[in-house]
């Protein structure tokens, strides 16, 4: 299993932790409700991917 921490801070300046473990199947699932196996997704991806190579970029400050 590999885990993976992560800090959340409020604007209060307190900090949360959580550690979060997950196998692939768990992974795999976490992905699939999310939506990242969806096809238009996939294509966004691809499309996004088309994009950034041509430059048709803004960065956001």
């Amino acid at each position: 299993m590999v885990s993976l921490n992560i800090t959340i801070e409020d604007g209060k300046n307190r900090k949360h932790k959580a550690m979060v473990e997950l196998d692939a199947d768990k992974f795999e699932k976490l992905a699939g409700v999310f939506g990242l196996f969806n096809t238009d997704f996939l294509k966004s991806l691809a499309r996004a991917e088309k994009d950034i190579k041509a430059g048709r970029i803004t960065k956001l400050r």
